[in-house]
């Protein structure tokens, strides 16, 4: 199984940035739809941004929109989460995740759920004060 390994979280006052970023080379050219989830303390995991590779859509939480820009930069074949104007609220651990399923329809209906996506990493911690 392959793994994804997460980067660029760290600790930053509010108001303040970060990017995260995923090497997905493998799994480009096979795959359509990949997403960013966030898991507070004492909280589910939830879908943040997702994204159908093919054509480049982006699908985000309200509560993100417009201050998180999920993309895939396919130069380094990274996919990477800019996370702007941040909120104490989102503090978490923040995962990457590639699901398998070739259709656009279930990506753009189930880019939120977990159980969408197959392969996922280990999470990097966002925290912000």
């Amino acid at each position: 199984d392959v793994q994804l390994v997460e980067s660029g979280g760290g600790s930053v006052q509010v108001g303040g940035s970060l990017r995260l970023s995923c090497p997905v080379s493998e799994f480009v050219g096979s795959v359509r739809c990949m997403g960013w989830f966030r898991q507070a303390p004492g909280k589910e995991r939830e879908g943040v941004a997702g994204i159908d590779i093919t054509g480049d859509i982006p699908y985000y939480d309200p509560d993100v929109k417009g201050r998180f820009t999920i993309s895939l930069d396919k130069v380094d074949n990274t996919l990477n989460l800019q996370l702007n104007s941040l909120k104490s609220d989102d503090t978490a651990m923040y995962y990457c995740a590639v699901a398998t399923h070739p259709s656009e329809l279930l990506c753009r209906s189930k880019w939120r759920r977990n159980d969408f996506f197959a392969h996922w990493g280990q999470g990097t911690q966002v925290t912000v004060s």
